[in-house]
């Protein structure tokens, strides 16, 4: 049965490579075999994977297995390795029941790998799926791998994926003094990288502690580019079911710092949003528990008034590629300024205080974008620095 699938995962591997450069489909650091299996074989591996680091359907750890190299540890951000769970959600370590092999929790009682857990480790492989928004923990758990790997000597190889808000730059960018796990490093909310890229800015601007430098490889994209169409063949996360939740993600995400609720405990998270004491809205929607994805949503039975973004960019094109901050000001305005609007992880979320003071003194859209640009500038000057694609 391994000889099998061994041939297989081979098999469909060598023809996706040559095939799709042929026609200009593109390929993931995955499917680049002849690019990481020399630097591979002989090594101990870890791999830091999720159920989206995958490639017709199949995950980067049984691909890697299936080729013959010698995966020792798995490591899992949030949302797990092999089934999703919801956000916020922590992990303890467990045995992947179909591989054997251990896998290391980076989302319960730690966000970085222990120099334990790195023991009997030659590589680390971090192939996940972003989405380009700084708030999404994978880049925060990729900065804290890249840290342990430069203390530990341990190279680490990025198996690079398309961004799919990669062809955009919006958003404040994060003060220092808002650092957290929802945003380590001062850049825009849509910083318009891939992962691989993310990490050489990570390591070229020195922002590990103490400025230390990982050994750093990227397995790069081919035939993709910053305004090629992302395919993301499985959810992200459990709440980002959809592309164009995907593509909400970046505005909407601002109201999990609010009392509004985005949909969680709902088919359509990140493409509604609601309140129950809104005003003058017929859409509609209950959130309820669901397993694996929401089991205490925001205002959970209770039905919430607002609106249904499923078809906004289809109808609105000329708002797609850009934050929007009109659904957060329309709510702040028909709530009024209750106390309790705005929530403690609010500025957390924005990187920056400047954003809520702003709301609250009645600044338009228009103004509050504006104050973004002087700092967006200066990013793009870092950014090209690091870029990989055109």
């Amino acid at each position: 049965m391994k000889e099998l699938f061994l041939l297989f995962i081979v098999g469909w591997l060598t023809s996706a490579v040559s095939l799709n450069q042929a026609d200009g489909q593109v390929l993931t650091g995955l499917e680049r075999t002849d690019e990481y299996l020399p630097i591979l074989r002989g090594k101990r591996i870890g791999v830091v994977a999720n159920n989206a680091s995958v490639v017709r359907g199949v995950n980067t750890v049984d691909t890697l297995i299936a080729l013959e190299c010698d995966v020792v540890k798995i490591y899992s951000p949030e949302h797990g390795f092999r089934r999703q769970v919801e956000a916020g959600l922590h992990l303890d370590n467990q045995i992947d029941s179909l591989t054997g092999v251990e896998v290391i929790s980076l989302y319960g009682k730690k966000q970085k790998p222990s120099q334990e857990d790195l023991e009997g480790v030659d590589l680390i492989v971090f192939d996940i799926q972003d989405v380009g928004v700084r708030f999404y923990t994978y880049i925060s758990t990729l900065s804290y791998v890249m840290e342990a790997c430069a203390e530990k000597g341990i190279p680490l190889l990025v198996f690079d994926r398309p961004n799919p808000n990669g062809f955009y730059i919006d958003g404040p960018v994060l003060d220092s003094r808002f650092s957290s796990f929802v945003g380590l490093h001062p850049v825009p909310v849509v910083y318009g990288m891939t992962i691989g890229e993310y990490a050489r800015m990570v390591n070229g601007e020195g922002w590990l502690k103490d400025g230390i430098q990982c050994d750093l490889g990227i397995v790069p994209l081919v035939n993709w580019t910053h305004h090629t169409f992302a395919q993301i063949p499985e959810a992200p996360s459990p709440n980002l079911p959809t592309i164009n939740a995907i593509y909400l993600y970046p505005s909407l995400c601002f109201f999990e710092g609010t009392d509004i609720s985005i949909g969680r405990g709902t088919c359509h998270p990140f493409e509604v949003f609601g309140h129950p004491a809104m005003k003058g809205f017929a859409f509609s929607f209950t959130p309820e528990s669901i397993p694996g994805k929401s089991l205490h949503p925001p205002h959970k039975g209770e039905l919430c008034l607002g609106l249904d973004l499923r078809e906004f960019y289809t109808t609105h094109p000329a708002m797609f590629g850009r934050i929007n901050l009109v659904w957060l000001l329309m709510a702040f305005k028909d709530l009024g300024s209750s106390p309790d609007f705005f929530t403690a992880y609010f500025d957390k979320l924005a990187g920056t205080d400047s954003l809520q003071r702003q709301i609250l003194n009645g600044s338009t859209e228009m103004q509050i974008r504006q104050s973004w640009q002087d700092d967006i500038e200066a990013f793009k000057l870092v950014r090209q620095k690091y870029l990989l694609y055109e």
